[in-house]
């Protein structure tokens, strides 16, 4: 279909537009699958032209150096003309497209609209609407109904994410116009073109393009895809469609290198680029197939000379007896040659057993360095076994405790049973005084009326006595109760005051180390290498100047490698990885004792050295599945060596992190065959393969000094000011705990005097009940001389057993008193076993802790020494054979001496002898033709002369193909090689149309500025002078874009993409919230300069999204506002928009 010629500008821009093929949708991409195709300048430099002829290649990288240095001349050149181009379109007015542009979109059940259709106009068009009405769902039901990535709309991973909530299937429609000469089909479609895609939840995707009488045409994806193509649609290129993120992270965050990527992508250079990149990779590939097939030809030129020489010996037979004795000579010296290579393959083969053995002694040494560290960790453990304190004086005070409890038992038992007979004794008494009275009371009516008054007056006396008595003994108990009241408040006083004397002592050694970590700090401050050890910097420089056998070892190993989350992990990895951290790296096990006396030298002995080998093996089998944390996941390591020595030492990407040891150990159950894991609670958890669980505290041991600073994720300075602010709160901390002993001291001393002055009352009280008894007694004596015999008797029993009574209630309140007592001895008792119950447990889940990584050690121990015995054995072996084949050796040396001597006894030497087979082949058919001669004359002589013909027709066909093809080969080489200079220079143009276009806009606020392109390093940077800027400073220099204020930024931006814009030649432009940082004053000019920009712009349409309204916009009749409704809300007041699934 013939093509309508477009302006200069549309020439330009136009020239790749129609080489983007929208891949099929169907199955949605997620963002990180999404190709990302980067054109770097240098490889656009240096490997374009790589499998080339070297005259071509040099003649390119010249052209490409001198259009470098000749960017000036070529923008002095070709600068005039373009503006003159961009000069007279501003004075004319852009036509409206044909072709390729929106007509009408409808949108069902797609995000958060029920029903959604837009009209547009066919240049510009402004949507706008109140935030969260779903402005931008419009771009992206252009996306995925136009065949583009769900991913690239940068609101959902998938088809299915689009689906309003509730529903179960959503759908896109879209009217394209096909008009005019370049109409895509006009008989099949007429002037619009209907696109309908569906979409449901379980994942099926379908599309209908239908005429514009709704009649359907296709439902194939690559129809959409040529109709895309014939439009020049690229509805997946980045400037044609700027999503809402996008347009944000190109307005307010583009780095050079993302404007250049945008650049190239959206003007489709680094499609090209790339294509020319497969075309150059296809060229090398049929070249190296010639040159396979060029292998082929000396069989067809040693066939030829074959046949040929047979024909010559047919035909010349008069000859062939002297070639029978010539052969028979080559033979003789061809069996000499076949022993002297049987010899050299010997030789080969023994040097090559020879070479194998230093790489096997090599491997006896890493087992034995191998086991050198392990020894040197078992020795470690060792030494933290004996540092722990012994638990014998604990389970010595646990017997001695229980003994004592078990004595205190049996005593409460006593008290007890005393008890109980006492009740028993006083409840028989009790009986017995009633009794008494009963008969008291008999005798008492029997008695004359004369003497009762007498008696009554007997009587009440006594009663007050008694009264007293039971006075002084219910205030004897409540002393007994204020006594023993005091007493505890006294002993909680006291034992509180212990604690605190005890939380004293211990902030008095945090507050010791942490005026030893900020003078370590402080030294690193100065050194940095302060936590790996004492003069690890002397020692780094004196590696640099020594010499070794293998690679300068590497180390400190801690210099790499840093915490991603120090505040949550730092303190677990500083202290079980803190041995490797400090530790050094060897590649060859000789340079292993050098590096080991310059440390013990340097005052560092027990420094581990780990011999490694150079080996970037790939260890992502051995990892979990990416959203457990591992300790290489919770670890930022910067030397891939390091990395891999930690997973060989450490087993780093298969140790597992976890919050607590109960989620840790579900964790490694979920895992198949088990594994190991550390939690933040400080536990090491170990499930085995057949199910077994293990869990065991980790040994936490106080790094003080320099390597408590390893892995804390802050700088020297913030170590100093956080172990500053952390003494400050231990002083604070130091201080209260003082104030509040010294607060409890006069507590105390207060409850001291309170007993003190308790005892001097009950003194005096138990005085007052003895003589308050006593004159009870003298009264019961008088009031039973005023009575009868009889009654006397009564009484005097009746007096004896209260006596007997009150001994025994004297009796009853001294054992509970002393039951009391020992109760409370008992619970002290109690909680002193479960404090040394509790630290016998803590010993020993260290010690099984320790025994746990010691048993490891010793298993490594173990398998060094196997692995050094089986490399032992294997270069005991490898030796004698080395041995068998040096004996063998001489052997065919002397064959080989003895042969020579018998060929020279037979003939002189042949020069070149050909192989024994070949000879002894070519001597039999010689011998063979001969005899044959002599029986036929002339018939085996044709038969040579077609067989040589046909060897000859054969050779000659493929030498003329192979030459034909890599004349082809070498005529894409050179049209490749123009089409890349053309790309440079194309690459130029829409360059220098770029800046002026983006000065000129920038005109129109009255800026200056300029656009930087640097295609070596593949950067786009601006540079702006504002007008106050030019005011203020003249011409001195260009604002940074970082420099500028919100708007100016904006601004700038909102410049550089038209003029990006103008580079593209796809009818569509598509921008979401590009005002969302502008002020006022830059949205009207910026709105009026790409309403400006649209007006001029030939057969393009406008797309524009925007939260603010339009009223302080001069719209014309171009111009077409639609504005969004808001959209309906649940009760809850949030958008039934579907999440991804």
């Amino acid at each position: 279909m013939p093509k309508r010629q477009y302006d200069d500008d549309e020439q330009i821009s136009g020239a790749s537009s129609k080489r983007a093929k929208t891949k099929d949708s169907d199955e949605e991409q997620s963002e990180e699958e999404i190709p990302q195709t980067q054109t770097r300048p240098k490889r656009e430099r240096k490997g374009k032209g790589r499998d080339v002829d070297s005259d071509e290649e040099d003649g390119q990288d010249g052209n490409e150096d001198e259009g470098e240095e000749d960017l000036d001349d070529f923008e002095k050149v070709h600068g005039e003309k373009l503006r003159a181009v961009l000069e007279n379109r501003r004075r004319t007015q852009g036509g409206v497209a044909e072709h390729g542009v929106i007509e009408y979109i409808e949108m069902t059940q797609f995000m958060c609209h029920k029903l959604l259709k837009f009209h547009f106009g066919p240049q510009i068009n402004f949507i706008i609407g109140h935030n969260g009405s779903g402005k931008s769902a419009v771009l992206s039901a252009i996306t995925v109904a136009l065949g583009g990535k769900a991913a690239s709309t940068g609101r959902g991973s998938g088809l299915k994410s689009f689906i309003r909530e509730g529903q179960s299937v959503a759908e896109v429609t879209i009217h394209l116009k096909n008009q005019g000469e370049e109409a895509y089909k006009p008989k099949e479609y007429g002037k619009s073109i209907h696109i309908t895609r569906r979409f449901t939840k379980d994942g099926s995707s379908t599309w209908k393009i239908k005429s514009q009488d709704d009649k359907v045409i296709s439902t194939k994806k690559d129809e959409l895809g040529a109709i895309c193509d014939h439009m020049n649609i690229q509805v997946d290129n980045p400037m044609n469609v700027l999503t809402q993120d996008a347009a944000r992270q190109f307005l307010s965050a583009s780095v050079p290198q993302d404007k250049y990527k945008f650049f190239l992508r959206g003007t489709q250079l680094s499609q090209l680029s790339e294509e020319y990149e497969l075309a150059l990779e296809n060229i090398t590939k049929t070249a190296k197939l010639l040159s396979v097939k060029k292998e082929a030809l000396p069989d067809l030129r040693a066939r030829l000379r074959e046949v040929t020489a047979r024909y010559e010996e047919a035909a010349k037979a008069r000859e062939q007896k002297k070639k029978v004795d010539d052969l028979k000579k080559e033979l003789a010296w061809a069996h000499v040659a076949g022993k002297q290579l049987q010899l050299d393959k010997k030789v080969q083969e023994a040097a090559k057993l020879a070479r194998r053995l230093p790489k096997i002694e090599e491997s006896i040494q890493l087992a034995q360095a191998d086991f050198e560290e392990a020894s040197a960790k078992i020795t470690e453990f060792e030494l933290q076994f004996t540092s722990l304190e012994g638990v014998a004086h604990l389970n010595n005070r646990k017997n001695d405790l229980a003994a004592e409890m078990r004595e205190n038992k049996k005593k409460i038992m006593d008290f007890t049973n005393e008890l109980n007979q006492m009740n028993a004794s006083i409840k028989a008494i009790n009986y017995r005084i009633t009794e008494l009275e009963n008969q008291i009371a008999e005798e008492t009516r029997r008695m004359a009326v004369n003497t009762q008054a007498r008696r009554d007056e007997t009587q009440r006396k006594l009663g007050i006595a008694k009264d007293d008595v039971a006075r002084l003994e219910n205030e004897h108990q409540n002393i007994i109760m204020e006594r023993k009241n005091e007493g505890l408040a006294a002993d909680k006083i006291k034992a509180h005051g212990g604690e605190l004397e005890q939380q004293k002592a211990a902030i008095q050694r945090q507050l010791g180390e942490c005026e030893s970590t900020i003078k370590s700090a402080e030294h690193q401050a100065k050194d940095a290498l302060v936590p790996y050890g004492k003069g690890i910097k002397q020692v780094l420089e004196k590696i640099q100047t020594m010499r070794w056998a293998g690679d300068k070892p590497l180390g400190p190993l801690g210099l790499h490698v840093k915490a991603k989350d120090a505040n949550r992990w730092g303190e677990i990895l500083r202290n079980q990885l803190g041995s490797y951290l400090v530790a050094f790296a060897v590649t060859d096990a000789r340079d292993r004792q050098q590096l080991k006396s310059l440390l013990v030298q340097s005052g560092n002995p027990h420094t581990m050295i780990i011999v490694y080998e150079k080996d970037l093996f790939d260890y992502r089998h051995g990892e979990p599945p990416e959203h457990l944390l591992t300790v290489l996941r919770a670890l930022d390591i910067s030397d891939p060596y390091v990395l891999r020595i930690l997973i060989n030492q450490a087993h780093i990407e298969s140790q597992i992190l976890a919050p607590t040891r109960r989620e840790a150990q579900e964790i490694l159950q979920n895992l198949r065959g088990g594994g190991q894991a550390w939690s933040q609670d400080k536990f090491a958890v170990r499930v085995f393969p057949e199910g077994g669980v293990s869990s065991s505290p980790l040994n936490i041991r106080n790094l003080n000094g320099p390597m408590s600073l390893l892995l804390t994720g802050r700088d020297t300075a913030s170590e100093i000011r956080h172990f500053t602010e952390q003494k400050m709160q231990l002083e604070a901390q130091w201080q209260s705990v003082t104030q509040e002993i010294e607060v409890m001291k006069p507590q105390f001393m207060a409850h001291k005097r309170n007993l003190d002055r308790i005892g001097d009352q009950e003194k005096r009280l138990l005085s007052d009940l003895r003589m308050a008894k006593q004159n009870v007694a003298n009264l019961q004596a008088e009031a039973n001389e005023e009575l009868p015999a009889g009654l006397q008797g009564f009484e005097g029993a009746k007096q004896e057993a209260e006596e007997e009574k009150e001994s025994i209630m004297e009796q009853f309140k001294d054992v509970m008193a002393q039951k009391v007592a020992l109760d409370e001895v008992q619970i002290g008792l109690q909680h002193q076993t479960k404090e040394v119950r509790e630290m016998i447990g803590e010993y020993e889940s260290k010690k099984n802790a320790i025994q746990v990584q010691m048993d490891g050690a010793v298993e490594k121990r173990m398998q060094a020494q196997g692995a050094k015995r089986h490399m032992e054995e294997k270069h005991a072996k490898e030796k004698k054979e080395v041995d068998v084949a040096q004996e063998a050796v001489e052997i065919l040396e002397t064959e080989f001496k003895n042969w020579t001597a018998k060929a020279l006894e037979f003939c002189d030497p042949v020069a070149n002898p050909r192989k024994v087979e070949d000879v002894e082949r070519q001597l039999e058919s010689v011998s063979k033709a001969l005899k044959e001669r002599e029986k036929k004359q002339g018939a085996s002589v044709e038969e040579m002369v077609q067989e040589v013909n046909k060897a000859k027709a054969n050779l000659e066909k493929v030498e003329k193909v192979l030459k034909q093809m890599s004349a082809l080969n070498k005529a894409l080489k050179a049209s490749l090689l123009i089409r890349l200079a053309r790309w440079q220079e194309f690459r130029r143009h829409i360059a220098l149309r770029c800046k002026h276009v983006f000065q000129y806009h920038l005109s129109n606020r009255g800026y200056y500025g300029k656009i930087l392109f640097n295609h070596h390093k593949g950067t786009l940077d601006i540079r702006v002078q504002t007008d106050d800027q030019a005011q203020t400073q003249g011409n001195s220099r260009e604002k940074d874009p970082r420099s500028l204020s919100g708007g100016e930024k904006s601004f700038s931006t909102i410049c550089l993409l038209l003029s990006l814009w103008e580079c593209i030649g796809c009818p569509l432009r598509c921008l979401d919230e590009f005002d969302v940082f502008m002020d006022a004053i830059n949205r009207r000019i910026s709105m009026r300069m790409m309403i400006d920009t649209a007006n001029t712009s030939d057969r393009k349409q406008y797309i524009l999204i925007t939260p603010q309204d339009m009223t302080n916009v001069q719209l014309g009749p171009t111009v077409r506002v639609l504005r969004m409704p808001d959209p309906e809300r649940g009760a809850n007041g949030t958008l039934p928009f579907g999440a991804a699934e």
